[in-house]
């Protein structure tokens, strides 16, 4: 199909602003906004990320759609307040990257979590009988405590998993693996501190890095615009604009509840201050 008005978006800048932690949700959003701006041939994109991080396959399918895409135009990472762990790995996706001075970022690492409440449930009298098909089926079942064998199943998975992250940033950033890894070891950093590690390539602003992403396609940087893809909000805020301001902060703390209950036992790329 012929888009009509594809003059008008050669003219202009993609925006995708990724925010909070990355889970099934934004991976559907991101790729279908991602698919638009192909669609539409956008000269370039500008990605925001504020995020932490989230689950390990989610971000790496983002990554992966980044790379296709800058095959055929050019996107630059601004990285906001926050852009660690898969934050950081959903990055590598651009070309180019900028950030804050004092943007929180790396938490290069993988973690899973679980949680056992074996002594507590034998405070209240409960208890659970398994039937499996093999020794590992309940791993990490949160009424008892893991074994050791467990552990090292666990750890082995954590370990390749980390592995591709420090390979992509590797790859991603020119640097030696050992170069990564000197630094992937979980630790959080500045904006500064990664300018200086090679993680990004600028400080600055999110209004810099659009000056720059309509710089490197050729655009006037003081008349082109970003257009922004964003979700379609339900009808209730589209007629009722301040009718979920107030229970923001309440949503926003159902939201990341959501998240650790939908991804306990997961492997994931995050930072949690």
């Amino acid at each position: 199909m012929v888009w009509p008005f594809k003059p008008k978006f050669k003219k202009q800048i993609a925006r995708i602003e990724i925010t909070g932690a990355i889970a099934g949700a934004t991976r559907k959003r991101v790729l279908e906004a991602l698919k638009t701006v192909e669609e539409k041939k956008f000269p370039a994109l500008l990605l925001r990320i504020d995020s932490p991080g989230g689950t390990v396959g989610d971000s790496q399918e983002i990554y992966s759609a980044l790379k296709r895409l800058r095959e055929k135009i050019k996107i630059v990472a601004s990285f906001g307040n926050i852009s660690a762990s898969g934050g950081v790995y959903i990055g590598m996706g651009a070309e180019h990257i900028m950030a804050n001075p004092g943007t929180i970022t790396g938490s290069i690492g993988v973690i899973l979590r679980g949680n056992n409440l074996e002594r507590l449930l034998e405070k209240v009298g409960v208890s659970f009988k398994v039937i499996k098909s093999g020794p590992y089926k309940d791993i990490l079942a949160f009424d008892r405590e893991l074994t050791q064998p467990e552990a090292n199943i666990l750890q082995e998975l954590i370990d390749t998993s980390y592995q591709q992250f420090v390979q992509t940033v590797a790859d991603a950033r020119s640097l030696a693996v050992e170069t990564v890894r000197s630094f992937a070891d979980g630790r959080i950093f500045t904006g500064q501190q990664a300018l200086e590690l090679g993680i990004v390539d600028r400080l600055g602003t999110e209004e810099d890095a659009r000056r720059w992403t309509a710089e490197l396609v050729g655009l006037d940087p003081e008349k082109t615009l970003c257009y922004t893809l964003e979700e379609r909000k339900p009808l209730l805020s589209r007629v009722l604009p301040g009718s979920r301001q107030v229970s923001s902060g309440i949503r926003s703390g159902i939201d990341w509840l959501e998240f650790e209950m939908s991804t306990s036992g997961l492997p994931l790329w995050l930072y949690r201050p």
